[in-house]
């Protein structure tokens, strides 16, 4: 068994507990379940911007802790204030040391995009980011048939939340559908958590240009990031690289005036 097969077993166990926990009635009465969202696609590419999406991440199965001396308050604050295009929150505790609490805080202080980074497996869980202040939800691939990409967009888009779809390799590039904004290369493999940035280059002339295109996990080089804006990508999603910092603000800063530079 993998470690992607460890987290969505878990995942629908998970879920399921929390469904009788908290009822979808009790979602939807939720602070920010009506609140309008904002357009992550549109923040990622807007000329003033360098396309950040900047991730709270406080640890992960293959690196263990990252940094957990710092609070989301901070670190979310401090990427928006250093320039960051959007935010990503982590909010599954068992492996990734999240919680839905981390990304409702981000939405309190922040008037940014938010991407709930987590594993979302059915409907329930997109009721779930809506109540707790997200503007996206991230759908992968490899966890998921076409027909349940396209559906599960579908409905985070009559929410009002935007999807970004992660791809892995050419055999998933079949999920891509027009109810996605977003199409995401991540550049770790999700069964043995090795990285490859080649991935994203290998994957972007496939990837059809009406879709926002994003790069994901393993970039700590502006020049790499640079590389792969001149391949299409607009979205360069980056945790771990400003997480393991002690100031994971300041780290996101120095970044991006490197790009500008």
């Amino acid at each position: 068994m993998t470690i992607l097969d460890k987290i969505i077993a878990h995942k629908r166990l998970e879920v399921a507990e929390q469904q009788v926990k908290v009822p979808v009635g009790d979602l939807e009465k939720g602070p920010y379940f009506e609140r309008p969202t904002f357009s992550l696609s549109t923040a990622i590419c807007r000329p003033d911007k360098v396309g950040i999406i900047a991730e709270h991440k406080r640890k992960s199965p293959s690196k263990g802790i990252i940094n957990t001396n710092v609070t989301v308050e901070e670190v979310t604050t401090g990427y928006v204030h250093a320039g960051a295009s959007a935010l990503s929150v982590l909010t599954d505790e068992q492996f990734f040391g999240g919680k839905n609490e981390d990304l409702t805080i981000a939405r309190g202080l922040n008037e940014v995009p938010i991407l709930r980074k987590d594993f979302t497996i059915g409907e329930y869980q997109i009721l779930e980011a809506k109540a707790i202040g997200a503007d996206a939800i991230l759908l992968i691939a490899a966890v998921l048939t076409p027909v349940e990409v396209r559906q599960l967009s579908r409905f985070a888009r009559s929410l009002g939340l935007e999807t970004l779809l992660e791809i892995h390799d050419h055999r998933e590039l079949d999920h891509i559908c027009d109810s996605v904004d977003a199409v995401g290369v991540n550049n770790r493999n999700l069964a043995d958590f090795t990285v490859d940035v080649h991935r994203s280059l290998e994957l972007a002339p496939h990837i059809p240009d009406e879709f926002v295109k994003v790069s994901e996990s393993g970039l700590s080089d502006p020049v790499v990031v640079l590389e792969l804006r001149a391949a299409g990508f607009q979205g360069f999603l980056i945790g771990e690289s400003f997480m393991k910092m002690a100031g994971p603000g300041w780290a996101c800063g120095e970044f991006i005036h490197r790009l500008f530079a």
